[in-house]
Formats: C-alpha cells, sequence, structure tokens
C-alpha cells in the first residue's frame, strides 16, 4: 500500500509539471521578425532581442535576417499566407507597394511619438502610416578644399542653381568639373525635382520641371558636367571625385572612409557641408523601416518589441556602430550629433540636422520603378538633344498615365 501511494503520488506529480509546462508552452508567444542583411551586428540584435526576452518572459523572438537581394521577393510571397512573419524590415518605396495592396496593418499614429515628426510624415501612404522607421541617411557635400580654393569662387554653393552658376569658373580656373551628377541612377533626378516642387505625376511637364531639365541640358551641352553624367553611378562618381577631377561629391558619411583609405592625399584636402538643395530648401534622405502584415499571429506583440528594438537607447547604439542616423527623436538630441571635432562626425552631425527639413515628399506610385525609368530615360533623351523639354516631358506624362 505504501509503494502504491508513492507511485501515485510520483505520477500525480509529473502529471502536474506536464501540465504545467504545457500551460507555460501556450501561454508563451512566438514573434518573427525579419531584417535585411544584418547579419553583421548579430551581436547587437541578439542582445536587444535577449534584454527583450527576459523583461518579457511570455514573448520569444525568433529572429531571421533575410539578404537585401531576396527581401522584397520572400516578402511578397510571405505576406500573402496566413502565417506571414510578425515584423518585416522593409524600405518605404516596397512598404507602401504593400500598402496599397492592403496587406499591412496600420500603425496608430499615438504609438510612434517619440519618433521624428517629418519622417512619420513622409511614411504615410494616403494619409495613414503603415509602418515604424528604424534608421535614416541624408547625404550630405563632400568637396575638394583645395579644388575649390583654385577656383576663385568665395562662397559655397548652396542650392543647383547657384552650383550651375559657378560651373564655367571651376572649371575654367580648376580644370576639373564643380559635380557629377549621377541623374540617371535609381530615383536620383526625382529626387531633384521634388526638390523643385514637383511631387505628382502631372508635375513632370509643369514650368519647375522644365526648368530643371533645361539647367542639366545647358550644362551638358557645354561641357560644363561630364559627359559620363548620364551613365555613371555614385560610386563611379566617387572615383572621380577622389582622381581630383571634380570638386563637389554627394553622398554618405560612409563615403569618407572609402576616400581616406583610397586616396588619402584628397582625403587631407576634403571637408563637408550640407546637401545641395532646390528652392523650397527640403533635403532629401533615404530610411528603413518595420511593418507588420495584416496577417500576422502576433501583431500587438510585433509592434511593442518594434518599438523596444527602435527605442532612443537601442537607436543610438546601432548609430555609433555605423554611419546611420536614427529616427527617434530623442536620440536626435544626444550630444553625439553635436560634434564637429573630426570630419566624420561632423558629416553624421549636418546629416542628423538634416533630417528636420525633408517635407514635402515626393509620394510614392505602384509603379515607382518604372516611374523612375520613364524620367531617367527623359534625361538622356533630353541631354543628347533628341527632342525638346516640353515635347519630352508631355511623352512621359502620357506613358506615366498609362501605367499608373
Amino acid at each position: 500500500m505504501k509503494r502504491f501511494l508513492t507511485l501515485f503520488l510520483i505520477t500525480i506529480s509529473i502529471l502536474a509539471l506536464t501540465a504545467c509546462s504545457i500551460r507555460k508552452e501556450a501561454s508563451q508567444k512566438e514573434v518573427t521578425l525579419w531584417t535585411l542583411q544584418m547579419g553583421d551586428f548579430s551581436d547587437y540584435m541578439y542582445k536587444i532581442i535577449r534584454s527583450y526576452e527576459k523583461e518579457h518572459p511570455n514573448v520569444q523572438i525568433k529572429w531571421i535576417d533575410v539578404p537585401f537581394s531576396e527581401g522584397e521577393k520572400r516578402t511578397l510571397a510571405a505576406v500573402m499566407t496566413d502565417n506571414p512573419p510578425d515584423l518585416i524590415n522593409l524600405n518605404p518605396d516596397f512598404s507602401a507597394i504593400l500598402a496599397q495592396k492592403g496587406t499591412l496593418e496600420e500603425i496608430d499614429e499615438t504609438a510612434v511619438q517619440e519618433f521624428n515628426p517629418e519622417i512619420i510624415k513622409a511614411l504615410k501612404y494616403n494619409d495613414k502610416l503603415y509602418s515604424i522607421p528604424w534608421y535614416a541617411t541624408s547625404a550630405i557635400t563632400i568637396y575638394n578644399k583645395d579644388l575649390f580654393a583654385k577656383s576663385g569662387i568665395i562662397r559655397l554653393p548652396k542650392t543647383y542653381k547657384e552650383l550651375a552658376s559657378i560651373s564655367e569658373k571651376v572649371k575654367t580656373n580648376t580644370g576639373a568639373y564643380a559635380y557629377l551628377p549621377t541623374i540617371t541612377e535609381n530615383d536620383t533626378m526625382v529626387k531633384i525635382l521634388n526638390k523643385y516642387g514637383v511631387s505628382e505625376i502631372t508635375d513632370f511637364n509643369s514650368p519647375n520641371s522644365q526648368k530643371v531639365f533645361e539647367m542639366f541640358k545647358t550644362l551638358y551641352q557645354k561641357e560644363l558636367i561630364p559627359p559620363e553624367s548620364i551613365t555613371y553611378t555614385l560610386r563611379e562618381a566617387l572615383e572621380q571625385y577622389m582622381a581630383g577631377k571634380i570638386v563637389f561629391f554627394s553622398g554618405g558619411a560612409n563615403f569618407l572612409k572609402m576616400v581616406e583609405e583610397n586616396a588619402p592625399s584628397v582625403y587631407a584636402q576634403t571637408d563637408v557641408t550640407e546637401q545641395i538643395k532646390g528652392p523650397l530648401g527640403q533635403n532629401d534622405f533615404s530610411v528603413m523601416n518595420f511593418v507588420i502584415p495584416k496577417r500576422a499571429k502576433n501583431k500587438e506583440d510585433a509592434l511593442d518589441f518594434c518599438l523596444y528594438l527602435t527605442n532612443a537607447k537601442n537607436q543610438l547604439e546601432l548609430a555609433k556602430m555605423t554611419n546611420v542616423i536614427s529616427t527617434n527623436s530623442e536620440a536626435l538630441k544626444n550630444d553625439f550629433y553635436n560634434d564637429y571635432s573630426t570630419l566624420t562626425s561632423k558629416a553624421r552631425s549636418i546629416s542628423a540636422k538634416q533630417i528636420n527639413k525633408i517635407t514635402p515628399q515626393l509620394k510614392q506610385r505602384r509603379n515607382q520603378k518604372e516611374i523612375n525609368t520613364q524620367i531617367n530615360t527623359a534625361v538622356q533623351t533630353i541631354l543628347l538633344n533628341k527632342n525638346s523639354v516640353e515635347g519630352t516631358l508631355n511623352t512621359v506624362v502620357k506613358n506615366l498615365d498609362g501605367i499608373e
């Protein structure tokens, strides 16, 4: 009888422990997080994940890092299933496409009060928010002080108009071009047009738009910008800067390291200033964000973890490891973004302050890549003098109406 009672009590205990374990597993939620090419920062990511899980014992974060080249394709396939990731790292262009398809959860704006309001405004689609910003970049102007001094120009150009007006004098006095605009690469020209108030398809043949195309056409035909302006990439333009063939180069602070390593003599003569603007005075920028699929199983926990990952402390830590700019308002107030003691820190501080003036932004469309292609083709046609500016842009508008 005693042996029976002992066995009975042991059995009851095992059953109780099993039931407790089952209840614990049932109450624990697994939030799946996808990021884009963050593998180099795995220590940083796992530290945040472990810290969050410690504070939220009922939540387990499953992190999957996706290569950039596969991000859009895998995401599009995943959001159409009944079990997509709970939180996905994307760029705003593709996020807008998913929002148009109705596959994303709308974000309550009260949840994102800590973020830079300009960025939140820029991320909206149809006046609704479907994404949470993570980190940003904003190009600055890198320039050769020695060549600029030789040009005889006293004041640094701040606008495209001013840059165009000094291009002839710069070339005459230095033998170098003022700059090499990569105006057929990706959305470069679209961003320049946006700085002139062109934000709708119907604006592409407006007087402001025509003015921009005429400006670049004149520069090209007078040989005041290199012929490679209609074919070169940003990386190739950087090579021209490092070779001392252009005075001004527009790019992120990360390019300074490349100049220092590959052209130390040019780096010794390098300084930085604000990016070149249009008449509206706003800056262009790039941002990476997070979205929550409408079919995600753990939307509330995904949002909570996202806000934890992107809080001021964690954003600032990431910024100190990289050249990205925080999107959290509190992080942007940190002294880290008021350091002008080195060239890199100066570039970072200028870039961060530019985030406060980024609107009005171009409204993203369903076929934004096709729009960029149409505009880039128009650039080549106009600069090569194959057609009039007005006629070419009129054709662009008609074509864009057809793909919308």
